[in-house]
């Protein structure tokens, strides 16, 4: 084993590579009870109403800048719109329809996108075995998807049915990798993570006070102590805890060795609906996941980022 190698394998760079891995593939499930009874777009809100503060509250613990300049204040606009709300609106509804770790699967293939736009926008390239890594996980994710549709009796139905969650599902990873690859500008780059973040987050959580007032009426307050538990899951440990820890990893080992733990997460997710959600697995499902994960690590091994890439290879999570 080489020194680098090893090094890997330090406990400041496996404990918190292992723990985000596993609260993000957990995330996917707490999902489902947030959209039980609860309009989706309040229980957006309210996740990130509880976020916001406590993500500025690290901001000033870590001592990061919290004035940006106007084209910042922009960017955390835009990066708000696209990150913390479209992304996160159409993921909870894309689970009203979908199995919460077949949707982990699919946004397991956010870097697919990443790369693309950042091909489009940051004149990055994109090599052949990136591009045949993530052909084998798209078709791993395509059998999935098939049995997904197959379980369903009302696939076709337009309103209640699996087409229309990966559509939403879809909407969002596309959201998502925009928000991603529009932080890897120069102004992303002169913003503290956190910061921006922070910013962003406040953006994202005002549009969701409002869409989801238009969308689904007064605010609604349920009472089950599991719901509110699961706001602050979601918002404290969720986002706030683990974002931290996830950049930390990028500047221990590199954006590229990090995006490896989104193998683990879309495993937790799919082990979590296995055991909970009553997920049942077939020959079609068994290779899908074979495949999908296989070709994820053949795309992520074929692409080694320079280090104005961190950004753009920032995970989007539930």
């Amino acid at each position: 084993m080489s020194d680098h190698d090893s090094g890997l394998l330090r406990p400041r760079v496996i404990l918190p590579f292992l723990l985000t891995g596993a609260i993000w593939g957990s995330t996917w499930l707490v999902i489902t009870g947030q959209i039980d009874g609860v309009p989706a777009a309040w229980s957006v809100f309210y996740r990130f109403a509880v976020a916001t503060p406590a993500l500025f509250l690290v901001a000033v613990l870590m001592k990061r800048r919290l004035r940006l300049t106007r084209p910042e204040h922009f960017l955390a606009l835009v990066v708000g719109l696209f990150q913390f709300s479209a992304n996160f609106l159409f993921v909870y509804h894309a689970e009203l329809y979908v199995t919460s770790g077949i949707v982990a699967m699919m946004f397991g293939l956010l870097m697919v996108p990443n790369a693309l736009q950042a091909r489009l926008f940051l004149a990055e390239k994109v090599t052949s075995g990136f591009m045949l890594g993530s052909a084998v996980a798209i078709i791993g994710v395509s059998f999935l998807l098939i049995h997904e549709w197959r379980a369903n009796p009302d696939a076709g139905v337009v309103g209640g049915n699996v087409l229309l969650g990966i559509a939403l599902a879809l909407l969002g990873i596309l959201a998502a990798s925009f928000a991603n690859v529009v932080q890897a500008n120069p102004t992303g780059r002169a913003v503290p993570m956190v910061s921006l973040l922070a910013w962003a987050m406040l953006y994202g959580t005002a549009f969701d006070l409002g869409f989801a007032w238009i969308t689904a009426g007064p605010p609604p307050l349920p009472t089950e102590i599991t719901y509110w538990g699961g706001i602050v899951y979601l918002a404290l440990i969720g986002s706030v805890v683990t974002f931290p820890l996830h950049y930390n990893l990028v500047r221990e080992i590199g954006a590229g060795r990090t995006a490896y733990n989104s193998i683990m997460t879309i495993s937790v997710a799919m082990l979590l609906s296995t055991l909970f959600e009553d997920y049942r697995w077939t020959w079609l499902t068994a290779s899908g996941m074979g495949l999908a994960v296989i070709g994820m690590i053949i795309a992520l091994r074929a692409r080694t980022p320079r280090p104005k890439e961190v950004r753009a290879e920032g995970a989007a999570v539930p």
